[in-house]
């Protein structure tokens, strides 16, 4: 979606004035999108535990387990239950308790565990490669203080987490250069396999692809672990790494790179030395060769098209297998479409990148080379847009996620950026048809520059106009550039041998050399207004890279949302387990302190069960003369329905055939009297699916 054309110097110094402000504007954005993506932000999230954060158990429980919206991966030291004094009371063994679409972990405690507060710190890997931990407390008999102490710094964050994030960053950068180079090169200009500055980006492409990807491997292990950079080094770490979707993936990319290396070498080998060769060739070789020639130098390009696309299909697999696409809704459509999604972004802002530089560095680059990217820029923004939609669908979920999710306000920064993009390519496009009428007036500009500098010469051997003329001065540049050769020419054999003297001349010659390519590549105003509209666009796409590579690691909105409980009114707060709740209460008369404990079975709609626990300060059983509840849905203006439990035991009450009608909000409140006149009522909201 781009085109085009040279400007007088005036506007190269506009242009080069800008680029220092354009750079700044964009660091400024990308430390912006560097800061609000540490740490990143999680797939899977925590929905339930058993006992629950805060709640008060009457005796210790022979498990903890842990309960996620999406698959997970843990280890068998991924759940750590500490006692008061931070000694490990869990057995060290994790157990898989998923069933179905029920995604459940947990691992047995020792018994006879004492009274007091105890902390349950977790630890896992999102099924989308990302780290997620957490930490929540439960008490056996009452509260105790406790010595144990949390790292502030969640898993994938701190020092390591920055430079996995910038990693990432880098891998796709890479991969957006070296896939979009290669592209433009075999597509829209062939005989840029032969120029230097296009080898050396998409090489160097390559480099950067291959260096982030080792140093994502390297830093996976304290990444999603301790957070230190010396487990970078742990062997074992890397092993366990490589046994999981991510290594597995990240070993995939680097030898799909061993593939990329050898098209590399082929593309600026062979390949660049038939186009070199086809481009000097004269009209004297014989037909029959030349035929010939030309059709092993398109079967070579077939040859390589054909691999190339194989290998960078491949590469963006290893993104689609191991992120947000390989988990959630239709994971066997997602996934290709992520892949044409990236190699759509590659071909469109990687040949952006390659554009550019061919602009800048090259000052023969053929009109028709433009065009033929501006087709593949069009087909490119095509499938972004169909594969896009799709995406946003599937990880959006709702139109308030798209504004109350982090995920949704991202896309529609990024709809707003490609939406700039496109129309600053539609300028382009304009430069690129400027450019298609200078150069075919060329011809005809050559010859009445030849006419107008020969009638000045006229007039001024003969007395003329001291006035001088555009074309006037440029032959004055061109003789004053003959007369320095010549000058330069002669210094240097009068330096003879002195090796300090020549290096000096071979520095000035190429510095004329260079400021002679740029005055002929800057010589028509229609290249210059291009590269211009061209260099807008190219910042604009590194923006939009940044936020397509934050979006990566960011929630997707549908699970934020299911997570919040926004998915669906009856969904249940806790699915697959009983509502559990802790009130401390105070009549305020003698012995008028202590907490109900309130167990509702299975806390759905229908039938439940309560059972009903009431403890004093010092944790032991209080026995009280009264005890009522009532349950009260406002929404629906329904209740309160009153309840009154039987005595099991000491300080234990239950009721069998509690019916609640509707699923929604629930206020229980509940009624305690600890004498004939000291009474009191606490309640808490509580969502019933």
């Amino acid at each position: 979606m781009t085109a085009i054309a040279p400007a007088p110097p005036s506007a190269r110094v506009r242009a080069t004035a800008l680029l220092p402000r354009l750079a700044l504007v964009i660091a400024a954005l990308l430390a912006t999108l560097f800061t609000a993506a540490a740490p990143a932000t999680a797939h899977a999230a925590l929905t339930a535990s058993d006992p629950q954060d805060g709640a008060v158990v009457a005796t210790a429980p022979a498990q903890v387990t842990l309960s996620f919206s999406e698959q997970v991966a843990m280890g068998d030291d991924s759940i750590r239950v500490m006692d008061p004094q931070g000694k490990r009371v869990d057995t060290g063994e994790l157990r898989d308790m998923c069933s179905g679409s029920t995604i459940r972990y947990g691992t047995a405690l020792h018994p006879g565990l004492p009274n007091g507060t105890y902390t349950v710190a977790w630890q896992a890997v999102s099924a989308d490669s990302h780290p997620i931990s957490g930490a929540f407390t439960f008490s056996v008999g009452a509260p105790s203080a406790t010595s144990v102490t949390l790292p502030d710094q969640k898993v994938g964050g701190g020092p390591v987490g920055i430079a996995y994030g910038i990693a990432r960053y880098a891998a796709y950068a890479g991969f957006t250069v070296l896939v979009g180079g290669a592209a433009f090169i075999l597509l829209c200009w062939r005989r840029g396999a032969a120029e230097r500055p296009l080898q050396k980006l998409v090489v160097r492409g390559w480099v950067t692809l291959t260096a982030a990807t080792l140093a994502m491997l390297v830093l996976r292990t304290p990444y999603t672990g301790s957070g230190k950079f010396a487990d970078a080094f742990d062997l074992d770490g890397l092993k366990a790494v490589l046994d999981t979707k991510t290594g597995a993936a990240f070993l995939s990319r680097l030898l799909l790179l061993g593939a990329a290396a050898l098209f590399i070498a082929v593309l600026f080998g062979a390949y660049a030395r038939r186009q070199k060769a086809a481009a000097d060739a004269t009209g004297a070789e014989d037909g029959e060769d030349r035929a010939e020639e030309k059709k092993e130098t398109s079967d070579l390009a077939f040859g390589l098209g054909v691999g190339g696309t194989v290998v960078a299909g491949g590469i963006a697999a290893t993104w689609a297998l191991a992120e947000h696409a390989s988990t959630g809704i239709q994971p066997a459509i997602a996934m290709p479409a992520d892949i044409l999604h990236l190699l759509a972004v590659a071909a469109w802002l990687g040949g952006l990148t390659a554009l550019l530089v061919a602009l800048r560095k090259v000052p023969d680059i053929e009109r028709e080379a433009v065009r033929r990217f501006s087709r593949v820029a069009f087909i490119s923004v095509l499938v972004l847009a169909v594969t896009g939609v799709y995406q946003s669908w599937r990880q959006v979920g709702s139109w308030s996620a798209l504004t109350g999710t982090s995920y949704g306000r991202l896309l529609l920064i990024k709809i707003a950026l490609v939406a700039v993009l496109v129309g600053i390519a539609y300028l382009s496009r304009k430069w690129t048809a400027r450019l298609g009428e200078v150069q075919a007036e060329e011809p005809e500009k050559v010859l009445a520059g030849a006419d107008v500098s020969r009638e000045t010469s006229a007039g001024s051997a003969s007395g003329g106009s001291a006035g001088a003329d555009t074309n006037t001065e440029v032959d004055a540049g061109t003789d004053a550039e003959a007369a320095a050769e010549a000058k330069a020419d002669a210094e240097a054999e009068a330096a003879g041998t002195d090796p300090k003297r020549a290096a000096q001349l071979a520095r000035q010659r190429a510095a004329r050399e260079k400021a002679r390519e740029t005055r002929v590549r800057d010589a028509d105003p229609g290249r210059a207004g291009l590269r211009r509209s061209v260099l807008a666009e190219a910042g604009v796409a590194v923006v939009l890279l940044a936020v397509t590579t934050v979006l990566t690691s960011t929630e997707p909105g549908r699970a934020v949302e299911k997570e919040a409980g926004r998915g669906g009114a009856s969904a249940p707060a806790v699915p697959n387990r009983p509502v559990k709740i802790t009130l401390p209460f105070d009549t305020g008369g003698q012995n008028g302190k202590g907490n109900v404990r309130l167990e509702l079975d299975p806390g759905r709609v229908g039938a439940n069960t309560l059972h009903l626990w009431a403890d004093g300060p010092d944790g032991k059983p209080l026995d009280l003369p009264e005890v009522k509840i009532s349950f009260t849905l406002p929404a629906k203006e329904i209740g309160p329905l009153p309840l009154a439990p039987d005595r099991a035991s000491a300080g234990h009450w239950t009721a069998s055939g509690v019916q609640l009608p509707l699923a929604g909000e629930w206020r229980i409140d509940v009624t305690v009297r600890t004498s004939d006149i000291d009474q009191t009522t606490v309640q808490k909201n509580v969502k019933i699916g």
